[in-house]
């Protein structure tokens, strides 16, 4: 999972260092098609379907949504705010899905969690200030993002496990390359060959991505849930690190309050799932 977290971090970086110098549509269109090849490619060597006839399930229609527009929204926040503060938020994901799993399939969830939830929230805010003269605007798009992410997680829950990692990763790049579509219509954005850099940079991204999904795939798959669930958060000790090294960015006292707050709530919220489990 730490491995995993590491490389999804890189792969943020290699991104949006990307889409600093070509458009964030374009940029995401290469780089969801270098996925989709890599997956399909691991289909192949393993003589199993690239497109598993579960992909049309209604689970999973709805899980491509979502990640639609996780990724469409995220990929905004990377190009347009500070990674830093875009990782931070993405850290609400797990305290989404809970709330969205009280809803949508009736868990319960005692007033402690609830608490727990109702503080990562405010850990968000810490982040986007909402007040006149210190609220980022492009702020939303990470957490439009992020509710994404959180959709697309439910559904998962949902949907046939008879679908391989590689089948998953085609769809799930896949999906990256419609967001990178929308995005370049959105935004009218020129069709252009890719410098060599952007193009490195991408697939670096896509390699990167590969290996991150596999890593959590094995370790969701085959370690103990309670035990694993938790290093995701390191996610955000590698971003803070990589925005500083690499962007040069200085993250303020509030964001890092909030990224605190954050991850705080979270580990405790998943620890009084467990303690209910047990």
């Amino acid at each position: 999972m730490v491995l995993a977290m590491a490389a999804f971090a890189i792969e943020d970086v290699l991104y949006k260092s990307a889409s600093q110098i070509f458009p964030a549509g374009l940029s995401l269109i290469l780089f969801g098609g270098i996925g989709t090849v890599l997956f399909a490619g691991l289909s192949l060597s393993r003589r199993e379907r690239i497109l598993h006839p579960a992909m049309l399930s209604k689970p999973l229609l709805i899980r491509t949504g979502f990640e639609l527009g996780g990724r469409l929204f995220y990929a905004l926040a990377l190009a347009l705010t500070p990674l830093a503060s875009t990782s931070a938020i993405l850290q609400a994901t797990p305290l989404v899905v809970a709330l969205g799993a009280v809803f949508v399939f009736g868990e319960t969830v005692g007033w402690r969690r609830w608490l727990a939830m109702a503080v990562g929230f405010g850990g968000v805010l810490l982040i986007l200030r909402p007040a006149p003269g210190s609220f980022e605007p492009a702020s939303i798009f990470a957490v439009l993002g992020m509710i994404g992410f959180a959709g697309r997680d439910l559904a998962t829950r949902a949907s046939p496990a008879t679908m391989s990692m590689a089948q998953l990763g085609t769809l799930g790049f896949g999906v990256v390359t419609s967001a990178g579509i929308v995005l370049a219509l959105v935004s009218g954005d020129t069709l252009q060959i890719p410098p060599v850099p952007v193009v490195l940079r991408l697939a670096g991204a896509a390699i990167v991505g590969v290996v991150a999904y596999g890593a959590l795939t094995q370790a969701m798959r085959c370690g103990e849930i309670g035990f694993v669930a938790p290093f995701r958060y390191t996610r955000l000790v590698f971003a803070l690190i990589l925005a500083v090294v690499i962007f040069a960015e200085r993250p303020d006292q509030l964001t890092l309050i909030g990224g605190a707050v954050i991850v705080g709530s979270g580990l405790y919220s998943l620890l009084r799932q467990q303690r209910k489990a047990g």
